[in-house]
């Protein structure tokens, strides 16, 4: 794991070797098993997470339904809105596969941001991106049908059709399984 990270930093700093091994004394990992709640709905944590390894899903649960809201796949950025603001969670976060997590909190952030310069402005060019993500993804469900999202997410995001379960799928589109099925047999066929 110690490789990915140094080579993540390698791509995205010009942090000098020294200060990369600094950051790894302050690295805290946490696994996660196929079907384990990260967060759950009502709980607090100061935590956010990068995922190093595995897939997960938020989600929220109205009516006894779960809605999905967003997947999680490898180098990803989870900032449940209640690290910042210490409230209760208003959604969960569960594993769809057994998942390597690199977690952060207020007190170490603070403290790699003091020593290392270099990986504050990293994490500060990440949180943008990952804002703009989200920005352009709401914009997107907003502005298009679940043809277009579908079409969207197997352009962007093809591996999330191998490694999420169809009926999550669904949910995340807005759709039920048998008209994301449906969906799927008609651009079959159009191709």
């Amino acid at each position: 794991m110690q490789d990915v990270i140094f080579d993540f930093l390698s791509r995205h700093t010009r942090m000098p070797a020294a200060d990369m091994e600094g950051v790894m004394d302050l690295i805290i990992f946490k696994g996660c098993k196929k079907g384990e709640l990260l967060l759950e709905e009502g709980k607090k944590t100061q935590d956010s997470y990068m995922v190093m390894k595995g897939c997960l899903r938020s989600f929220y649960t109205i009516d006894g339904l779960e809605k999905t809201t967003d997947f999680f796949l490898e180098q990803e950025i989870i900032t449940p809105a209640c690290s910042i603001d210490n409230s209760a969670s208003k959604y969960s976060i569960a594993a769809l596969e057994d998942a390597v997590l690199l977690v952060s909190n207020p007190d170490t952030e603070a403290e790699g941001f003091s020593r290392f310069p270099e990986f504050e402005a990293l994490c500060r060019k990440m949180s943008e991106r990952e804002l703009i993500k989200k920005q352009e993804a709401l914009d997107m469900f907003k502005i298009s049908s679940p043809e277009e999202r579908y079409l969207f997410l197997l352009q962007k995001h093809p591996e999330l059709l191998q490694r999420v379960p169809q009926y999550y799928i669904a949910s995340y589109l807005g759709i039920q399984p048998q008209s994301l099925s449906r969906l799927r047999k008609r651009i079959a066929t159009e191709k």
